[in-house]
């Protein structure tokens, strides 16, 4: 008996029929069965399905008679289902990888639940990937089973029957089914949540759900979509025939007005001679089923009137939206004017005033954070004031930091005058630079992928970037601060602009140069890690061949357990993926069982790195940082030649590496399991590595740019080679300079 009845209808859909069996039929996961229903499609699907079984005895195919439709297929597929578990699957949707073993352990660890409720994403037909915008409610209920009682907003969710799967004899026993027609999942999906007893959900994104350019059959214009009044009738049916769900008629019903008036408000849904109907039909369906003294939510008042009166209140709410655009519009006009005003200011500037941000305004962090500690310290009377995003991000000051917010008064007052500006991204286009002011730009660390002007070679790279705009925001800048030769190099080349390269090092990585063993011992205290522990840091780029950045280029579960007892896995993703889908793809179900610790959110990446006995990267600048430890890197360049081309880089890493380099998850594995990820060869590539990268790094970084840009003095000359020798602490390696 398998434990998964993957049970597929399908119907007119030859183009995405193979990557939907191949998403499934290559889990690693393989005690699974796949029930595919022919539901008479006209094009190859049949001969398609036939040629999976022939090959595969784990697939199974029905040829049905006549079309039935998508919820009649999936009910002819059930009674040939002999797994633990149900998971129906649209055709044209895909399992991401993983997915069946992250399902399994889930099921495994609480229980065999009644229902496990999934995460998915939307993919689009023009590349982007967003995930599900409720997916924290799957995380919020990551503890035990509970019932639809217990965690009511599990009914937000959407109501599909593709993001869960069911135990078969809990589907059989209720005797659940699929009816005819549109909307077919809303009366399975209601009457399975209410009836179970155990549900569990899983907070990882197990399918993409493929949104087609056209052939959605929801988005067809036809009077199938009256189907949906029916569809809520059985559902309300269900709930009179069991008292004790009684108490949820006002939810369903309020569910019932919204789901309704949802579809009227799409204008590719009904033919515009049957919105009247639609709409008279929904609301005698709204009367009717209206629970004694219920109140009815203010927006679903309009099924209380006429037709008339909901056209009346559309067209009202579009003119408030278009009034509202207009508003914004002259705002914004008012705004440039403001800009074009101030820029010959009056006021002189304050050669006693600093302003800093990183990250676009994320909070006190990277090399600014650095820079405004060492002033603090050898320049105390110049006032150091930060931007930050929002309050949120002025929490997380430490108390009794200066900040303004972007776009207020005194954020406008703060850089009208201040003297000094630290980022390590451009400033706005609106921020005028004046004429004796100091714009010093820190970079984000060693290039090694091409950046500015060089991306002018590079279309696909150029994706989010206006390259010429780029350009004049750099025009602001006096001066760059560099870490070796190399970066000096590049950024001359991909900001041709009048600026001055200052030999100064990376201020954010004197706390690396130094060995900071507090830190780190707090660092893994924090995150968890074992006491003894060697800790296996791997920190991967995006991608810039892919829309969403994402490539998922290991196994994670499986390298950790690869990596075996005594090594703790720790996850650092690139910042731009830390939003994205990236963490939902098993990332976070993996940080929530202990499999490896999820290390992205750690503000400061430097305490990472001192946490790390050894980093596994791809294309990541984080290595010419890392390198300061002296300790292995271990570069996995498995797709060298696509990102290169892609993207463009400064040096061929794999030629140059800091350390061993895999292509291969096969040679990454045996890496670790042979030590030859801390042998001689990684030991004399790491050095040659650093005598060319680590250059101006000496620990003084920080006081270096105060010295020669706040207070005047010549610039101090670095000292060489940190000299960096390991000193035995905690169970493990950490360094500190001789």
């Amino acid at each position: 008996m398998p434990r998964f009845s993957v049970i597929v209808p399908v119907h007119n859909v030859q183009g995405y029929l193979h990557a939907c069996l191949d998403s499934v039929l290559g889990q690693s996961y393989r005690d699974l069965e796949v029930i595919a229903v022919d539901d008479r499609s006209p094009d190859g699907c049949g001969a398609i399905l036939d040629d999976y079984a022939a090959r595969d005895e784990r697939v199974r195919v029905l040829h049905l008679e006549e079309n039935v439709g998508l919820g009649r297929a999936r009910n002819a597929g059930m009674p040939h289902a002999a797994g633990d578990f149900l998971l129906f699957l649209d055709s044209d949707d895909t399992l991401t990888p993983g997915a069946l073993r992250a399902l399994a352990d889930r099921l495994d660890e609480t229980g065999d639940p009644d229902v496990l409720v999934f995460d998915y994403a939307r993919t689009y037909w023009w590349g982007g990937t967003r995930r599900n915008v409720l997916a924290h409610v799957l995380a919020e209920a990551a503890g035990s089973t509970f019932t639809a009682a217990e965690r009511p907003e599990i009914l937000d969710l959407l109501m599909v029957v593709w993001n869960k799967v069911y135990r078969r004899d809990f589907v059989e026993r209720e005797g659940f089914s699929f009816p005819p027609g549109y909307y077919e999942d809303t009366p399975w999906t209601f009457p399975v949540l209410l009836s179970a007893e155990r549900i569990a959900t899983l907070d990882r994104i197990c399918l993409y759900y493929r949104q087609r350019r056209q052939g959605n059959i929801l988005s067809t214009t036809s009077r199938k979509h009256f189907d949906v009044h029916e569809q809520y009738a059985r559902v309300f049916r269900f709930v009179d025939a069991r008292p004790a769900l009684a108490h949820w008629r006002p939810f369903l019903h309020a569910k019932m007005g919204e789901h309704c008036l949802d579809i009227l408000s799409k204008p590719d849904r009904l033919p515009p001679s049957d919105r009247a109907e639609f709409f008279r039909r929904t609301a005698e369906m709204f009367h009717a089923h209206r629970p004694p003294g219920a109140r009815v939510p203010a927006d679903l008042r309009v099924l209380e009137g006429s037709y008339a009166g909901y056209v009346l209140r559309r067209r009202a709410t579009r003119t408030g939206r278009e009034l509202q655009r207009r508003a914004r519009q002259a705002r914004a006009a008012t705004a440039a004017r403001a800009v074009r005003a101030r820029s010959l200011p009056r006021r002189p500037l304050d050669p006693h005033l600093a302003v800093y941000s990183a990250f676009s305004h994320r909070g006190m962090l990277g090399d600014p954070a650095a820079v405004y500690r060492a002033a603090r310290e050898l320049a105390p009377h110049i006032r150091g004031v930060w931007v930050v995003a929002d309050e949120e991000r002025a929490a997380g000051l430490p108390p009794g930091t200066p900040y303004v917010l972007p776009g207020t008064p005194e954020y406008r007052r703060v850089t009208e005058r201040a003297t000094y500006f630290v980022n390590n991204v451009n400033w706005a286009g609106t921020l005028v630079k004046r004429p004796g002011s100091v714009h010093v730009h820190t970079h984000h660390g060693t290039p090694l992928k091409y950046a500015g002007a060089d991306l002018l070679d590079k279309p696909g790279a150029r994706l989010h970037f206006d390259v010429p705009q780029m350009l004049r925001r750099a025009d602001r800048w006096d001066h760059s601060l560099v870490a070796n030769r190399h970066s000096e190099l590049v950024w001359e080349r991909a900001f041709p602009c009048h600026f001055t390269s200052l030999r100064s090092g990376s201020p954010r990585n004197d706390v690396l140069v130094r060995g900071d063993e507090e830190r780190a011992r707090a660092t893994r205290e924090r995150l968890g890690i074992p006491e003894g522990d060697t800790v296996v840091l791997y920190a991967p780029t995006r991608r810039d061949y892919r829309r969403d950045g994402l490539v998922e280029r290991i196994d994670l579960a499986r390298f950790a357990a690869d990596l075996g007892e005594g090594r703790t896995l720790v996850v650092r993703l690139h910042p731009t993926l830390a939003d994205g889908p990236a963490r939902g793809l098993g990332l976070s179900e993996l940080h929530r069982r202990g499999v490896l610790v999820d290390a992205t959110d750690e503000p400061e990446v430097q305490d990472v790195l001192l946490a790390a006995d050894v980093l596994v990267t791809d294309y990541s600048s984080v290595m010419f940082d890392y390198a300061l430890l002296d300790r292995p890197v271990v570069v996995h360049a498995d797709d060298w030649d696509a990102f290169r081309a892609s993207r463009g880089a400064y040096l061929d890493v794999t030629a140059e590496p800091p350390g061993h380099v895999t292509r291969s998850y096969r040679e990454l594995a045996w890496l670790f399991a042979s030590g030859a990820w801390a042998d001689e060869e990684s030991d004399r590539l790491r050095a040659a590595f650093r005598e060319r990268f680590c250059e101006y790094d000496d620990g003084r970084a920080a006081e270096r740019v105060v010295r020669a840009v706040m207070l005047g003095e010549p610039l101090p000359e670095p000292a060489g080679d940190p000299g960096l020798v390991p000193a035995q602490t905690a169970g493990r390696d950490l360094l500190t300079p001789s």
